[in-house]
């Protein structure tokens, strides 16, 4: 294929060694994770593969121009210089997204307007026509980053951000992003070897993003459009071939997801999406109370789950964290239960000693992620 180019995948922090990982995998080089962010090397196909299998990255950027920057006006004339007609037309459309870290320049959507200002003017005065703005479906998704007073410009090729796959139509009170749930999958190690249940499923991402992981399917396959398909050098018949190869890599899977709920409408919700996303043969949905289940099987299982808390849900958060505990400890040997928990003064109620403890962010919120061993029998005699 073409030449390699530098790339930037944009992620959640915490999830970076996750996303580095996943892009080794699919064959990319020079992978070197930073913060909420991984660059890696690979080409034209690469970048349409990483769109459409990286299950942590939020966008897949393209640098094409850095360098330092002093003042708006320099701003101004250093984008303007950038040769914008060999990514798109006048009568096409853009949108600049712009994230500052600097004492020179604090204001993005300023930044943003003046990066605009100068590729529109530079059309102007080239062609004496000007390409015009839409936010929500450009042809063009510009990114720009200025970290104290280096500026990189970037192309986004993944045009809106990744996390929206596609299947989720309708969503519960406070769904969890499809980036974060994979990346929770992914960090627990589960990856189909076993049966899986999320006892509080809410509007089911949990229980999608584990299916798709399981049978190996491609994260993004749903989704209506990617940033690269308006680009110039868009090529259909490449894009046709790395998507029939990740097809052909979809494998079966035979053990149980399920997802447990007692709110009738987030059971309707999370079968909404589990269909949308094709996926019902694989994923059961019930009714069932956490508190009075118990474990159906003897072969050893995985448990993943966000339960509510303070912030999200009115509970009486020390009663319900040590139902968890108790329920676990009762009706859940031989079970590796892994729990996003946004209340960290909650996890003490749980009465279990986490055997693993992962930062995490649940939008602003600061989460851990918390492994708890739930031994068959004595702990003493699994080591044993």
């Amino acid at each position: 294929m073409g030449k390699n180019f530098n790339m930037v995948a944009k992620t959640l922090f915490g999830l970076e060694e996750v996303l580095a990982e996943e892009l080794r995998k699919l064959g990319a080089s020079g992978v070197t994770p930073g913060r909420r962010s991984v660059s890696f090397m690979g080409d034209l196909g690469f970048m349409y593969k990483a769109n459409l299998c990286c299950r942590t990255a939020i966008k897949i950027l393209k640098p094409i121009s850095s360098f330092p920057v002093f003042s708006e006006d320099d701003l101004y004339t250093k984008v303007k210089r950038i040769p914008w007609e060999d990514f798109m037309s006048a009568d096409g459309t853009l949108a600049v997204d712009a994230t500052v870290h600097s004492q020179q320049f604090t204001h993005s959507k300023f930044i943003a307007l003046k990066t605009k200002d100068a590729i529109v003017d530079r059309f102007r005065e080239r062609e004496s026509r000007r390409p015009n703005v839409d936010l929500a479906h450009p042809n063009l998704r510009i990114n720009l980053h200025i970290d104290r007073n280096r500026c990189t410009v970037s192309l986004d090729s993944s045009g809106g951000s990744l996390h929206k796959r596609g299947y989720k139509t309708a969503i519960t009170l406070a769904p969890l992003n499809e980036v974060l749930a994979a990346g929770i999958v992914l960090l627990s190690g589960w990856r189909g070897q076993c049966d899986l249940l999320d006892p509080m499923c809410g509007s089911g991402t949990i229980l999608t993003e584990a299916a798709m992981i399981a049978c190996n399917i491609p994260p993004n396959l749903n989704r209506d459009e990617f940033g690269f398909e308006h680009w110039p050098d868009y090529d259909e018949d490449l894009f046709a071939t790395i998507e029939q190869a990740a097809l052909n890599k979809i494998r079966d899977f035979q053990y149980r997801i399920q997802g447990f709920d007692l709110d009738d409408k987030a059971l309707s919700v999370a079968r909404s999406n589990v269909k949308n996303a094709n996926l019902g043969e694989f994923i059961s949905i019930q009714r069932q109370d956490f508190f009075s289940s118990e474990k159906s099987s003897d072969r050893p299982s995985f448990i993943i789950f966000n339960p509510p808390y303070d912030e999200r849900l009115t509970i009486d958060v020390e009663d319900f964290y040590t139902k968890i505990g108790d329920t676990l400890k009762r009706g859940y040997p031989g079970t590796q239960a892994w729990m996003l928990c946004g209340n960290l003064e909650a996890l003490k109620s749980v009465g279990l000693r986490p055997s693993k403890k992962i930062k995490l962010f649940n939008g602003k919120l600061e989460s851990r992620l918390v492994r708890y061993e739930m031994y068959s029998g004595s702990k003493k005699a699994k080591k044993q």
